[in-house]
């Protein structure tokens, strides 16, 4: 593996979201002096937090699977996870509601959840989802160390027994024809396809080695912190300040001193100069290329994921019908990925995630309150309307968003909301989103793996880039990973004060008895 040649001993990590605070930790951890600096007033990143009258809101990622990535952060420090935040595991993982009237609780326990399936949809379908869950475990212990959590400096690197290993289980093939192969149901193949969503391509074009994320999701375990997901960077930063990092906040990058192929200090629109040996940026790709002063040339231009709609909503009431997280879908299935990564229109029948987290944290809301937030996918400013265009459409499509909630069976959701904030494609592009997309660079083949822009800088010898646009990709296990790989480059190898790595939890596995949440963990940036 390449790693940052030269002298290594001060950090700049540039960026206090999720990738930047792992970093951090694993720099921490292998004796490095971090300068960690910050453009907002706290840590966080997408998983920011905003405060809205007495409701507290997450700004970004609702879900948390794979914590033990989270921990392996932590434990670099002689830390951990569950000292510092309060985890729930949540049962349902997800509540499905279709179409038809008909509703799934999807269970990371295996027996629970084929239990489901069987009442759900006859005891052929829970005999194939039995042979789906091995085939996505498998799929799973096939692509995480070898193609996951590993730095690329080669597409050679691929040719390895791991990848006729993943051919064999057909992870080349299309994601809707492999889940099509395990179940005939089609309300049940949208469960553990959807995902593809996240990755930015449609499950009839996404390879099927991305049902990875499904067993994330449906295997793995999900889990909420008590706080809302800003508890976790919250508590990173504190962990990386208790083992010794100079945390900036209100501290924006305005440019990179180099001399000799190497950057010798970061200097801040402050006007302060922070001499360095390497510096992390975390920022988005094109901050990132806007210091560097270059871009990469890549044969074909990036491509970017579908953007999203969220509605907060602070409200008198709530639906006994929702789950933590619920997944409303509509009746159209392929239309609405053309609509989302083609034609570039609103989708006409839309899927929804509703999430709920005063279900498991009260706190979050007023006594006798709720909070809700609804995710709509919409195309990002490439392909659909420009970010501009978002300042009228905006409103209006807040409008169709409630109106649909309640012929949904969310009656008077219109009338229970007492305070409110809207997110369209306009404020991811004001923060600095390319294509106007939360979720960054989309999971094409041509955008994976050795593929996917690298860490490594050329031209620029002792900078490595972290972030979900660069190696491994989207999602909050992967940018975990991220800041991992990124630490790597710098140390050669994962310094840790802990010997052995701690292995992936399952929902199937007895939960760790969760310990309260240091005071503060989860009070606003």
């Amino acid at each position: 593996m390449r790693r940052v040649p030269g002298p290594t001993d001060h950090v700049v990590v540039v960026g206090a979201g999720l990738s930047g605070l792992a970093c951090a930790l694993h720099l921490l951890g292998a004796g490095r002096r971090v300068t960690l600096v910050e453009r907002d007033a706290g840590p966080g990143g997408r998983a920011g937090r905003v405060r809205l009258g007495g409701y507290r809101l997450d700004t970004g990622p609702t879900v948390l699977t794979m914590p033990h990535l989270a921990d392996e952060a932590f434990a670099a420090v002689g830390d951990s996870l569950r000292r510092r935040v309060q985890l729930t595991p949540l049962h349902p993982a997800y509540r499905a509601c279709f179409a038809d009237g008909s509703s799934l609780d999807v269970h990371t326990d295996g027996e629970a959840m084929e239990a489901e399936v069987r009442r759900f949809a006859g005891p052929a379908e829970a005999a194939g989802y039995r042979e789906l869950r091995r085939w996505l475990g498998r799929l799973y212990r096939a692509q995480m160390r070898r193609f996951i959590d590993t730095n690329f400096d080669s597409p050679f690197q691929l040719l390895h027994p791991d990848l006729a290993r993943l051919a064999a289980l057909g992870g080349f093939g299309r994601l809707d024809g492999r889940i099509a192969r395990f179940l005939a149901d089609d309300r049940l193949r949208r469960v553990f396809s959807f995902q593809a969503l996240y990755a930015g391509v449609a499950p009839a074009r996404a390879l099927a080695a991305y049902a990875v994320i499904a067993y994330m999701d449906t295997v793995a375990g999900v889990w909420f912190p008590k706080g809302g997901m800003h508890a976790l960077p919250r508590a990173m930063a504190d962990a990386a300040a208790d083992a010794g990092a100079d945390l900036r906040w209100d501290a924006e990058v305005s440019g990179l001193e180099r001399s000799a192929g190497r950057v010798r200090a970061v200097h801040l629109a402050s006007g302060e100069r922070i001499p360095c040996d390497t510096v992390v940026l975390t920022c988005e790709l094109p901050a990132a290329y806007r210091l560097l002063e270059r871009e990469p040339r890549r044969p074909v231009r990036l491509r970017h994921s579908p953007s999203a709609v969220i509605l907060h909503a602070g409200t008198d009431r709530t639906w006994p019908h929702l789950a933590h997280h619920t997944i409303s879908f509509g009746a159209a299935w392929e239309r609405t990925f053309d609509e989302l990564t083609r034609t570039g229109d609103l989708m006409s029948d839309p899927s929804l995630l509703i999430t709920r987290p005063t279900t498991h944290d009260p706190s979050l809301a007023p006594p006798g309150r709720h909070l809700h937030y609804v995710l709509a996918p919409c195309p990002n400013t490439t392909v659909g309307p420009a970010a501009a265009g978002w300042r009228d459409l905006g409103p209006r499509y807040r409008d169709r968003l409630v109106a649909e909630l309640e012929r949904r069976g969310l009656d008077g959701f219109a009338d229970s909301v007492e305070e409110e904030l809207l997110v369209t494609p306009l404020d991811w592009a004001a923060q600095g989103h390319a294509a106007g997309s939360p979720f960054s660079v989309a999971h094409t083949f041509a955008q994976t793996g050795p593929f996917r822009p690298r860490n490594l800088v050329r031209e620029v010898e002792n900078v490595v880039l972290a972030g979900c646009g660069t190696t491994p990709g989207v999602g909050v296990p992967t940018v975990l990973v991220s800041g991992k790989l990124a630490a790597a480059r710098v140390t050669g190898g994962i310094g840790s004060r802990t010997a052995r790595a701690r292995r992936p939890p399952t929902a199937d596995a007895p939960s760790p008895t969760p310990v309260p949440a240091p005071a503060g963990v989860d009070e606003p940036s």
